[in-house]
Order: structure tokens, then C-alpha cells, then sequence
């Protein structure tokens, strides 16, 4: 089944950003680094969703550009998908341009890949699975 896995908000200051999560009553269930991506994160629950909240570790992450460009805001949409590597391999066939080749592994050992706006009406898509058994 396909779900909103999490909405990925990007933020000049995550420390400033938690501040209006926690005066709703809302705590992080996770923050950690990211250091591929360049980025910190805290992620806050919301029904079976998630809010995360990204911060650039660096001033050429993906999230330091799009925060220069465009400001803070909604950066992306994750949907969490069953199987992330049969998914991604059907929408190549089918002509979708993704953002990398490859699947990497962010937040919690989560496996993702982004699909490039171009190919999902403007909105930078992310799919997701869960970390394999045992990691």
C-alpha cells in the first residue's frame, strides 16, 4: 500500500523551525544527520505521517540552494512504497526521470530515491522503503 510516508519542510534554522512544532503540543521522534545529503533533520509525528524538517549542514546541500532560491518551505513529498527497487525499475521503463541513478539510504536507514519534478507535475517527489530486516 501506498502512504504519505512524510512531508519534507526545508528550514534556515532547525533549532528556530522546532520552535512552532513544539507550541502545537508536538514532539520530534527522531533528529539525526545525514551526512551524504548535508543535511540535519527532526522528524515530528502527524497521524501515520510525518513532518521532517531540514536544515543544510553545508552551503552547497540541495536544501542550502533551494532555501537560497525559493526561501523556507514544503521541499518535498515522500510516499512510502512497498517495494522501492521494482518501483523505481517499472517508472525507468516507463520514461521517469529521477533526481539519481542510484538508491541511497537517509534518516533512520530508510532506502529512497527522489523523482526529478520534471517528471511528477512540478513537485519533487520522494519514494521510500523501510530499512531492510536487521539494519
Amino acid at each position: 500500500m501506498f502512504t504519505i510516508d512524510h512531508l519534507g519542510v526545508a528550514v534556515k534554522s532547525l533549532a528556530e523551525a522546532r520552535k512552532f512544532y513544539e507550541r502545537l503540543g508536538m514532539k520530534s521522534l527522531d533528529e539525526g544527520e545525514v551526512a551524504d545529503e548535508k543535511i540535519r533533520y527532526a522528524m515530528f509525528p502527524v497521524g501515520e505521517s510525518r513532518i521532517e524538517l531540514l536544515e543544510a549542514t553545508s552551503a552547497d546541500s540541495a536544501i542550502a540552494r533551494f532555501v537560497a532560491r525559493r526561501g523556507e518551505g514544503l521541499h518535498h513529498v515522500a510516499l512510502h512504497v512497498p517495494d522501492l527497487a521494482g518501483t523505481v525499475e517499472r517508472m525507468r521503463r516507463a520514461g521517469t526521470r529521477f533526481v539519481t541513478d542510484e538508491i541511497k539510504v537517509g534518516a533512520g536507514g530508510h532506502l529512497y530515491v527522489f523523482v526529478h519534478p520534471s517528471s511528477a507535475g512540478g513537485v519533487l517527489i520522494e519514494l521510500c522503503e523501510d530499512p531492510p530486516k536487521g539494519v
